[in-house]
This record gives C-alpha cells, sequence and structure tokens, in this order.
C-alpha cells in the first residue's frame, strides 16, 4: 500500500456527533471488519533479517550481538524487537483511513505501573520509541498477536488463546463505545488507578492472582530513585559513583579516556543542561537544584539494545537526595517509512509529544534535546527519569484467566489512549456493537504469530551459521 501523509487526525474538524459516526461506518466500505483477520505474506516480503540489520548498522557496534543474542531467547523475545518488522507487515494489512497517535510497539510488556506527578500508581502505556500518528488498527494487532505469542509460551490451548484476544480486543471496542459517549475533558481526565487494577483482580482473579497484583503494587512503589541509588551506585572516597557492571552498565570513565573522556562528559552535562528548556518552567526550577556527579552507558530493553542510552545520576540537597536520569537516543520511528515522516524534526521530541498525548500523567522530567557526537553527528534524545514508581507484568506466570484480565485492562488503556487523538466517536462507529472486529484480530494474532516463529527461527539460523553475531549474557 502507498504510504500515508501525516495529516490531521480527525478527518473532519468540527463535525457533529452524528456526522463523525457516519465516517466511521462508511469506512467499513474501505476496509470492512472482518477484513482484519487478513494476514498472508506477500512473495516480495522484505527479508526480515535485513530489517534487523539497517537499524543494527547505526547502534552500536559491540552491542548488537547482546541484541541478536536477547532476541534469539524465544519468539516473544524476538517479537519485542521486531517493531521494524511488524510495522512492515502491517503497512500491506487492510487499514480504515482511521488515524491515531499510535505507541508503535504495543505489545503487552510496555503497559505497565507508573508513577503521577502526584505520587498516585497509574497503570498506562510505558515506551513511545516508535510513536507517530497512523492507522489505529496497527497499535491493537500489535497488542493482540503479543497475547497469543506470550499464550504459546505458557503452553496455552488455541481456545484458551482465542479467548484471550477476543477480551483483549472486546475491551478496547466497549471501552472505546465509553470514550464516544464522553465528554472531551471527561476522556483526558481518565486513568486507571492501582485501586481499579485491585478491583479487577478482585473480580476476575483467584487468590493467588490478587496476591501477585497486590505484591506487584506495593513492588512497584519501591523502585524509585532512592532504590536505584542502592542499587546502582557505590561510594568510594566519600564520592557517589555508578557501578560498573559490564556489559551492561558501563560508567563513562570505564569506556573512555583521555580528550574523549572529557569530551563526552562535557556533551552529557550540556546535554542535561540544555534539556532542562523543553521542560515547563517549575520543572526546569527543580531540576536545577540536582547536579550530575556521574554517568554510565546502559543496555536497555530489547529492541532498544545497540541505541545510545546513558544513565546520569545527579544529587541535590546531600548524598541522600539522589535523582536517576536515562537519556535514550531516539531515532527515525518504524512507522514513519509507512505512515509519513514526523511532524517534529528532532526525534526526542517527537517522542515525548506522542508520549504527552497518549499517557494519562507523565514523568515530571521527561524532556528532548538534541546533542553532537564524537563522530560529527547529531543524535536526538529524550530525557526521563530512570525509575519512578515502576512496575511491570509477568506474562511467564499468567494462567490463562489471568493473561485475559490484564489484555482487558491493556485494550481498554489503548483505547484511551487513542480516544485523546484520534476520532473517537468515528472509530467507535466503525468497530461497532458486533464481535466480528474481535473474531478477526483472533484470527489475525494466531496468523502473526506463525509468521514471528518462522522469523525468530531465521534468526537463530543466521547466527548459528555465523551470519549474525550474538552474546549469551550470564545468567540467562
Amino acid at each position: 500500500m502507498p504510504k500515508e501523509r501525516t495529516s490531521p487526525l480527525r478527518a473532519v474538524p468540527g463535525a457533529t456527533p452524528q456526522e463523525r459516526a457516519a465516517l466511521g461506518r462508511a469506512a467499513r466500505k474501505r476496509a470492512p471488519r472482518s477484513s482484519h483477520r487478513a494476514y498472508e505474506p506477500p512473495a516480495d516480503r522484505p527479508d526480515p533479517l535485513a530489517l534487523l540489520e539497517a537499524q543494527s548498522a547505526a547502534r552500536v557496534p559491540e552491542l548488537v550481538p547482546i541484541r541478536y543474542g536477547r532476541m534469539t531467547e524465544s519468539p516473544f523475545r524476538f517479537y519485542r524487537g521486531a517493531a521494524a518488522i511488524m510495522a512492515s507487515d502491517l503497512a500491506g494489512t487492510p487499514r480504515s483511513g482511521l488515524r491515531a497517535q499510535l505507541c508503535g510497539d504495543a505489545h503487552l510488556l510496555n503497559f505497565r505501573l507508573l508513577a503521577s506527578p502526584e505520587r498516585n500508581l497509574l497503570f498506562d502505556i510505558n515506551d513511545f520509541d516508535e510513536t507517530l500518528p497512523g492507522p489505529w488498527e496497527w497499535d491493537v494487532k500489535r497488542l493482540s498477536a503479543s497475547l497469543a505469542i506470550a499464550g504459546r509460551a505458557n503452553g496455552f490451548t488455541d481456545k484458551e488463546r482465542a479467548r484471550i484476544v477476543r477480551a483483549t480486543v472486546r475491551s478496547y471496542r466497549e471501552s472505546m463505545f465509553r470514550f464516544a459517549e464522553m465528554r472531551n475533558l471527561d476522556v483526558w481526565y481518565t486513568k486507571t488507578d492501582a485501586d481499579r487494577l485491585r478491583t479487577v483482580a478482585g473480580d476476575r482473579l483467584a487468590a493467588r492472582g490478587r496476591k501477585r497484583v497486590a505484591s506487584a503494587v506495593s513492588k512497584a512503589r519501591s523502585r524509585d530513585s532512592l532504590q536505584a541509588f542502592a542499587k546502582l551506585t557505590e561510594e568510594s572516597g566519600g564520592r557517589f559513583r555508578i557501578a560498573a557492571d559490564p556489559p551492561l552498565i558501563v560508567p563513562l570513565a570505564d569506556l573512555l579516556s583521555g580528550r574523549e573522556l572529557h569530551a563526552t562528559q562535557d556533551r552529557l552535562h550540556e546535554l542535561i543542561r540544555r534539556y532542562g528548556r523543553s521542560l515547563p518552567t517549575d520543572r526546569r526550577a527543580l531540576l536545577a537544584d540536582y547536579r550530575p556527579v556521574d554517568m554510565a552507558r546502559k543496555v536497555v530493553g530489547v529492541g532498544s539494545v545497540g541505541t545510545r542510552c546513558w544513565i546520569i545520576l545527579l544529587l541535590g540537597r546531600d548524598g541522600g537526595d539522589p535523582l536517576f536520569l536515562q537519556a535514550k537516543e531516539a531515532d527515525t520511528s518504524v512507522l514513519a517509512p509507512h505512515t509519513g515522516a514526523s511532524a517534529y524534526r528532532n526525534q526526542g521530541r517527537r517522542v515525548v509529544a506522542g508520549q504527552r498525548l497518549m499517557q494519562a500523567a507523565g514523568d515530571i522530567f521527561l524532556g528532548w534535546e538534541r546533542v553532537d557526537g564524537l563522530d560529527g553527528r547529531q543524535r536526538d534524545f529524550y530525557v526521563r527519569q530512570l525509575r519512578d514508581w515502576k512496575g511491570i507484568a509477568e506474562p511467564e506466570l499468567m494462567v490463562p484467566r489471568g493473561m485475559a484480565a490484564f489484555g482487558e485492562l491493556c485494550g481498554s488503556t489503548l483505547a484511551r489512549a487513542h480516544a485523546r487523538s484520534g476520532d473517537r466517536i468515528a472509530i467507535a462507529a466503525y468497530l461497532g456493537r458486533s464481535d466480528v472486529f474481535d473474531r478477526a484480530l483472533e484470527t489475525f494474532a494466531e496468523r502473526y504469530a506463525d509468521q514471528n516463529e518462522r522469523d525468530h527461527q531465521a534468526l537463530v539460523d543466521a547466527v548459528t551459521a555465523g551470519r549474525l553475531p550474538s552474546v549469551e549474557e550470564a545468567g540467562k
């Protein structure tokens, strides 16, 4: 299909609710809801390994084998690192023509517990490296396929996986209907807090599942800068430093020396100072009360491995007042070749703008900046707190009922995120009251899980044959 141009997310600004609903129903002619079950790789499908190699070419060379090593571990870990592959595949699938701000990588582990600025614990989308306006269906399909793949890893039956995907998509569809009937401000203020999470657990899960939810909530509240400070730093000669854990965490002083060390230190200090201009004035003042004392390169995630990611330790009033910031390289979204370029020239700003639009509440230190590298190339970064009450799901511990309940939370959260930017009335009308779309994605998810397994095996074979480098990490 041809690339879409970046355009306003609402097709008919100022239209009445009735006109917007009619627009959604009319979109069924362009892409019948049942057509979304389709996935068949075309004969000219791009080589998935070539797509991965193209990404790796712009990354830190010595970290690329870690990325491939993580992706070979299982089909689900491969899927987490294969957002570019799926974006290419989704470009050839039916689309309604209705758009929203996309996460771009909406697999189930990118939904987690996060802290609001008011110190409330919320359930929301976390990762926005690939965010860009595009077809709303793509996020729902990536989420659905991730659940099918995770269900296979757990040994769930075909029927159990089908129920999980249908429950997730039904939750998205019914939530979108609810948002379509709400006032704009009410949509904007909607959030899922820890109390709602406990209610869902109490209604849907057995005692063991409720206990795990309570434990996850408690653990998330402990994951903050103080916890990171205790875990990631050491004191030497009265000075606090980030402890080395190579190759995953390498202090800058261990990574570089001489002029390169001092030049990189200067650039990272400048990054922190200048990025503050992207913050509101009150948070800029708060940031100014901290001083950087050490920095290190950190390996993060699966798909992000090899991108330039720095963690910076800052101290406030004294050594007991730490702040850990993470400055992560932002490259062009994997969606851009298929949906059109971002409206923002700075890719860090693209990430921040998408995150602020989709999340119910965000990190108070979220911002962006561009810096000059030692190689003469400018690179865009976004900055956020390293840890701020974050809690992540453990799908390998979920039983079918638990994964279905988690999928429903993800579906409703994604619908709320899309409703803030896209035409929620048109999308709801397109989806309709029946389960046609739900069942279509049940089929799509299984077909794409098959494709993911084939791609994962292709990577394993390429590593085994020595075509691609791989490193097996200690303790894995």
